[in-house]
């Protein structure tokens, strides 16, 4: 595991409470989850979350899908732990997300929730790469992000982690669109939000 990795999962290891109290209940982006469940036609889809922190996007889906059967990973094992206890109704599992093709199955749906902010562009390429080979036909992916120049890139604190940093990486929109059409993606929604905050 690179450096700049393990110090971010060592900041929400450590701080996975914090983020837990700042982050549960945020409905600032609750549109775009409901956006995600109308797309998904399918009943009692199978869904993989990435990055999935102490499940906040988890228990939204569920509460308006509770047909979803959920997988759920993240690195920060606190998290997950956290997780196992405010959603248990759906499956948890620590697990880096450059290694989900480990996973030996398919879904109809898989949701990336804030986390390519800790991957490169590299790294988001392969990822959206390993997504495309997870998706059964006719599935949707979900992810967001913190889009600037990579020139922006960097370790940050934030409003949830003290002292403590976390690596930051910022994707333009254009280079993240270009992969998803790269590897096969089609009917492509955008929607910017702006944060009411000067960090995260």
């Amino acid at each position: 595991m690179e450096e700049k990795t393990s110090i971010t999962i060592g900041t929400y290891n450590k701080c996975a409470v914090a983020f837990q109290d700042k982050f549960m209940n945020m409905d600032l982006y609750h549109k775009s989850y409901d956006r995600l469940c109308e797309r998904i036609e399918t009943v009692n889809p199978r869904i993989l979350e990435i990055g999935c922190g102490p499940g906040n996007i988890t228990r939204y889906l569920l509460s308006k899908r509770p047909d979803f059967d959920i997988l759920a990973t993240d690195l920060a094992e606190k998290m997950i732990e956290l997780a196992t206890v405010n959603v248990p109704q759906a499956k948890f599992r620590v697990m880096d997300c450059r290694e989900i093709l480990s996973i030996n199955e398919t879904f109809d749906a898989i949701v990336c929730g804030f986390c390519m902010p800790y991957l490169s562009d590299d790294e988001c390429a392969k990822l959206i790469a390993d997504m495309a080979a997870l998706l059964n036909p006719g599935g949707t992916v979900y992810f967001s992000t913190m889009e600037g120049d990579d020139s922006r890139s960097g370790f940050e604190t934030t409003s949830f982690s003290g002292s403590n940093e976390v690596y930051v990486h910022y994707h333009q929109s254009d280079f993240l669109e270009k992969q998803l059409v790269q590897n096969g993606f089609e009917n492509i929604e955008l929607i910017v939000q702006g944060y009411p905050e000067p960090d995260g």
